[in-house]
C-alpha cells in the first residue's frame, strides 16, 4: 500500500469515508462492521468519520461508534489513524446546521473521545465554518484542545484559502490537514489544493467519486474516465482515484463505501499509474 503523511503520522494514500455507513440508505451493522475490516485488510490506515454521521436525532456518534467497535475487533485496529470532526450538526430531519462556538466544540470533543474509546483522538477537524461565529473563535477552541492533548493533531473542513492561511496562523503553524469537496465534477477547489501542496498540507478531498457514476454514459463530459479505465481494465471509479494521487502528493482522497467490493476497488487505486497524456485528458474533463 502506497503511504502519505499527515503531520507526523505516515497513512495510507487513500481512505476510508465512513459517512455511507450512518446516514440514509445505510447497510446493517454486520456489512458496515465487513466494510471496515475488508478496508484494513487491503491496507488502509485511515478512517474519515464525524459525529454528524448519523440518521435519527438520539443517535449523534452514530459513525464513530461503529468505527470504535469493528477497529476494536481486527488485529489491526490500532494502526489506524481515525480523523473525527465537531461543529456540523444534524437535528433529525435530514437538514444539517452549524454551532462552530467554541465551548461546543469542546463538549463535542468530549463525546468523541467517549465513543472512539481513546485518550486523545489522532485527527480532530473543525467540520464547518459556523457564520454566527468568528472563524478565529471556533480555531481557539481546536488549538485549546490540542494544547490539553484531547487531540494529537488538528485539521480543517470546508474551508477556503484565506481560512486555511488563518488556520495556520491560529494553531501556531500545527494545521495539518483541509477536508474539502474535490471530484470530477466538482472542482472549485483547486485553489485549496494548491494552497495545501505549496504549505505541505494533507488536503483530503471528500466525496471524490462525484461525477464518475456518469463517466460510462454516451456524450456523458466525464466518459475520458471511462475511456482511460477500459484501457487499463479497471474502474472508473479507480482512474478517478489515481488520477487525483497523480495531483499532489499532499492529496489522501477519502471515498465514501458502505460495501466491500467498492472499498476495495477504491484501494487499489494506489497501485494504478497513469501516463502523462491520460492524466491531461482527464485533467481536461
Amino acid at each position: 500500500m502506497q503511504t502519505r503523511r499527515i503531520g507526523n503520522v505516515e497513512v495510507s494514500a487513500i481512505g476510508l469515508g465512513a459517512m455511507p455507513m450512518s446516514i440514509e440508505g445505510r447497510p446493517d451493522e454486520a456489512r458496515s462492521i465487513a466494510t471496515i475490516h475488508a478496508a484494513l485488510d487491503a491496507g488502509a490506515t485511515l478512517i474519515d468519520t464525524a459525529d454528524a454521521y448519523h440518521l435519527k436525532a438520539g443517535e449523534v456518534g452514530h459513525n464513530e461508534t461503529l468505527i470504535a467497535k469493528a477497529l476494536s475487533t481486527h488485529e489491526r485496529g490500532a494502526d489506524v489513524l481515525v480523523a473525527t470532526k465537531g461543529g456540523h450538526l444534524r437535528p433529525g430531519d435530514g437538514s444539517w446546521t452549524q454551532d462552530g462556538r467554541p465551548e461546543y466544540l469542546k463538549r463535542a470533543c468530549e463525546a468523541s473521545l467517549e465513543r472512539l474509546g481513546v485518550e486523545a483522538i489522532g485527527l480532530y477537524q473543525f467540520h464547518r465554518p459556523d457564520p454566527r461565529v468568528p472563524y478565529e473563535d471556533s480555531l481557539g477552541a481546536i488549538r485549546d484542545l490540542l494544547d490539553e492533548g484531547k487531540i494529537r493533531m488538528a485539521g480543517i473542513s470546508n474551508a477556503d484559502p484565506e481560512q486555511i492561511r488563518l488556520a495556520g496562523e491560529l494553531l501556531g503553524g500545527r494545521l495539518v490537514s483541509v477536508q474539502n469537496q474535490f471530484s470530477p465534477a466538482f472542482r472549485s477547489s483547486e485553489p485549496e489544493l494548491d494552497l495545501c501542496d505549496e504549505l505541505g498540507i494533507a488536503f483530503l478531498p471528500w466525496s471524490p467519486l462525484g461525477g464518475i457514476a456518469r463517466a460510462g454514459e454516451l456524450g456523458s463530459s466525464y466518459a475520458p474516465f471511462a475511456r482511460v479505465a477500459a484501457a487499463h481494465g479497471v474502474s472508473p471509479q479507480r482512474v478517478c482515484l489515481a488520477w487525483m494521487l497523480a495531483k499532489s502528493p499532499v492529496v489522501i482522497p477519502i471515498p465514501g463505501s458502505s460495501r466491500p467490493e467498492t472499498v476495495q476497488d477504491s484501494l487499489a487505486a494506489t497501485e494504478l499509474t497513469l501516463g502523462a497524456d491520460e492524466i491531461a485528458a482527464l485533467d481536461a474533463v
